[in-house]
């Protein structure tokens, strides 16, 4: 399969999860997209867009599990955690919950925001090794009156571990609080049925593990919570008959969740053509048993480096995809990252949380075991274990 990838073929890339890879077929889509737009870019703009973006979100609904009217395209994740962030209407006391597994950008946003309306982001304690069975327990214990908002990831980008979203969402609306998702790792490499896990918002990267191009993302939202979302750019969206006016019906749409977030400007919208593409590739090269292989290589590579180390995994096996934290001795992140890179030509990250290392490894279709075996080689020369 790694033909497939323009990935050089002199690079073990075990880091696909940070910002995915594109496969040649869809890179072409993205052209041809792009030719397209350049052959009459007032028409494609100002008069397809539309339509296209549509068909699009369509396509991408199916493979979620929701409905297209309740999907807007966003350039990535933190995009769709921000629209949410500055809609929502927090007053002075009001309370935002997250948990301390949640993205460092994420957590800025709200730190920001609620710094700007005298608001408090608080973050529940979830230990390690994580227990999911006491996940939601963990998280309501810091629930308060002045709690608004419940902000989780499905999958956690430092500690790559899948949170039990459902149950979670389930308990925090028998509260009548909502929940927004930070889903950015989950798309393509978990099953989403996001109808049927009800989360209020739910935001999730298409370039990640859909192998999508850069840029391209999602923003679901309850239909009723359509109308409190607005759009970090104001334009034609938010002036009633604004497609008449300007005579390009593409900078509307047919509600307000769309006219308010679909157009914001000149953008190059080909990468959003481009996700069925993704799609149909995810579908025909990368199905569940291709996933199950990946997952079954990546759990196996844990295992045989935390035995030799002496470290103990972060969870169980059923809390892991594709992507696992290997946990090793102490070290400087950035120097065992630069060391794998420079030395190895290994490309992985190397995270921290809770004073404790983990090599994040990222395990594709693409990856062969013998890639796997090159950076248990590596960890083991950096820290004199065979």
């Amino acid at each position: 399969m790694r033909k497939l990838f323009e990935l050089d073929p002199d690079l073990v890339f075990l880091n696909h999860g940070s910002f995915g890879a594109c496969p040649r077929p869809v890179t072409q889509a993205l052209h041809d997209w792009q030719r397209q737009m350049e052959r009459n870019p007032v028409e494609f703009l100002g008069r397809r867009s539309a339509t296209l973006l549509r068909q699009a979100r369509e396509q991408l609904a199916g493979f979620v599990g929701a409905q297209a009217e309740h999907l807007v395209f966003v350039p990535n994740a933190t995009t769709g955690v921000n629209i949410v962030a500055h809609s929502l209407d927090l007053q002075p006391g009001d309370q935002v919950l997250g948990t301390t597994l949640e993205y460092g950008a994420c957590d800025a946003t709200w730190q920001f925001v609620c710094a700007q309306r005298a608001a408090h982001y608080v973050r529940a304690e979830i230990a390690l090794p994580f227990e999911r069975d006491a996940f939601v327990d963990q998280v309501l214990a810091r629930v308060t009156p002045s709690t608004r908002l419940i902000f989780v990831s499905h999958l956690t980008s430092t500690t790559a571990l899948i949170m039990p979203l459902a149950d979670l969402v389930q308990a925090a609306h028998q509260r009548g609080l909502p929940v927004l998702v930070d889903g950015a790792h989950a798309p393509g490499q978990l099953e989403l049925a996001l109808d049927a896990i009800g989360a209020d918002f739910y935001t999730g990267n298409c370039h990640k593990w859909m192998c999508a191009p850069k840029g391209t993302a999602f923003l679901h939202a309850r239909p009723e919570q359509h109308e409190r979302l607005d759009a970090s750019v104001i334009s034609w969206g938010y002036v009633a008959g604004s497609g008449g006016h300007t005579g390009f019906d593409a900078y509307t749409g047919n509600s307000t969740f769309e006219r308010r977030l679909q157009w914001q400007g000149t953008r190059d919208i080909c990468g959003w053509l481009a996700v069925g593409t993704a799609i149909d590739f995810h579908r025909e090269h990368l199905p569940p048993e291709v996933r199950a292989r990946c997952h079954e290589l990546a759990l196996a590579l844990m295992h045989e480096l935390a035995n030799e180390f002496d470290q103990a995994p972060i969870g169980r096996d059923a809390d892991f995809a594709q992507m696992v934290p290997i946990p090793v001795p102490p070290c400087d992140a950035e120097t065992l990252r630069a060391r794998l890179f420079d030395e190895h030509h290994i490309e992985v990250p190397v995270t921290r949380h809770e004073g404790r290392c983990f090599v994040r490894a990222s395990v594709q279709g693409y990856n062969t075991r013998a890639e796997l075996d090159a950076l248990a080689q590596a960890l083991r020369q950096v820290f004199g274990h065979g």
